[in-house]
């Protein structure tokens, strides 16, 4: 779709089944399906955020674990066997 294009003229563009479904919102239709948009946008932030709070305190047990391993290892080397 050409999106220079003016208003009734992306109209025209769109499917049959798409305009008629267009033409008969209403008023508060329109104002549902915006608040729907800004809804979904709130979850994938919120969603993406968390994704990446999980993958960093995965990465944190896994660093300490590891810190843990390696001191264990240097403690090791100055113990009489």
């Amino acid at each position: 779709m050409d999106e220079a294009a003016l208003p009734v003229a992306k109209m025209a563009e769109l499917p049959e089944e798409t305009r008629e479904f267009l033409a008969q919102l209403r008023q508060d239709d329109i104002q549902t399906l915006k608040d729907g948009v800004k809804l979904v946008n709130a979850i994938k932030t919120v969603g993406s955020f968390f994704k990446w709070l999980i993958v960093g305190i995965l990465g944190f047990v896994v660093g300490v674990v590891m810190l843990g391993e390696s001191v264990g290892k240097i403690i090791a080397w100055f113990r009489p066997d």
